[in-house]
């Protein structure tokens, strides 16, 4: 009871209007930049934007690269996730399904959006100090 008269909130009612404040970031697909065609399709890999700058020299060609505050989102040819798992704390985005504020920060030269997604996956494989699946020992 209040003495005042005034209504009490519990946890639900608090965490409701919360919610009801916080802006709505609906996720999108990433849109390619005009000009450019996605024969392969596409999906994108989310990496911490902490270890984005380290990636790009060690890849021999980069694509269509977007960022947020937190990650930095790589465009790849659609399932390179297949027989892959992309190491902590990376995302695969099956369908570069991003959150709404992300902008483009690297456009390649060429007529493709797509990073090679092998160099990709080793270069953070080697930053994140992950083994490959292939490079594991295997026990008897």
């Amino acid at each position: 009871m209040t003495s005042g008269g005034g209504q009490v909130l519990n946890l639900d009612t608090l965490v409701r209007l919360r919610r009801g404040l916080a802006p709505r970031l609906e996720p999108s697909r990433l849109a390619v930049p005009e000009g450019m065609s996605t024969p392969l399709g596409f999906d994108a890999v989310a990496v911490p934007a902490r270890l984005g700058p380290l990636i790009l020299p060690r890849l021999p060609q980069v694509g269509c690269v977007y960022a947020d505050d937190a990650y930095w989102w790589w465009i790849v040819p659609s399932d390179s996730d297949y027989a892959l798992e992309w190491p902590e704390p990376c995302r695969y985005a099956t369908g570069a399904v991003v959150p709404d504020e992300v902008r483009l920060i690297h456009r390649p030269e060429g007529a493709v959006p797509y990073t090679p997604p092998i160099p990709l996956y080793l270069a953070l494989c080697r930053l994140t100090g992950t083994n490959p699946p292939w490079a594991r020992q295997v026990s008897a």
